[in-house]
């Protein structure tokens, strides 16, 4: 089945600074849908935004008055409540993920990569609640990030900056 990627840029800063961002977010999106052959549903929609949506989303959705990197929305899976099947939402606070990448030493290309292809494994059910979700989250996000040539976001260091 295919899935579409709906992607939003609602703020131009993205694409300001790094041009190829919505071909950026897609590849990553898709890598991790590709390994997922089993996936029922017909899309996700990523909001490439501000801070301030972001903070507002956060605030009204999980009661946190704060902008944060990503957030993830998946969808009911009740077909009743989700007609349309669509796996889920996710949106991007570019000051927020900016100024990370920044403070890491990565590229914003690299940490956005990473950022989407967790986001769209969080829809797809993935956690991190406890040590054993997070490390077989973390080792699948380090095969799908190699397979785009990003770093791995969690040795500490980036090679290729």
């Amino acid at each position: 089945m295919t899935i579409t990627v709906d992607i939003e840029i609602e703020d131009e800063a993205w694409t300001r600074a790094e041009p190829d961002t919505e071909a950026l977010v897609w590849r990553a999106a898709q890598a991790v849908l590709d390994a997922h052959e089993d996936i029922e549903g017909q899309g996700i929609v990523i909001l490439l935004t501000d801070d301030d949506s972001v903070q507002a989303l956060n605030r009204d959705f999980r009661q946190k008055d704060y902008a944060t990197n990503v957030l993830s929305f998946p969808s009911p899976q009740n077909p009743e409540a989700n007609p349309e099947g669509q796996i889920g939402d996710i949106a991007l606070a570019y000051g927020v993920c900016a100024r990370e990448a920044a403070e890491q030493g990565k590229s914003l290309a690299h940490h956005l990569q990473h950022l989407v292809a967790h986001s769209v494994l969080h829809l797809l059910g993935y956690d991190h609640e406890n040590d054993e979700e997070a490390e077989a989250m973390e080792s699948f996000e380090r095969e799908i990030l190699a397979g785009l040539d990003v770093p791995d976001p969690y040795a500490g260091d980036e090679e290729g900056r």
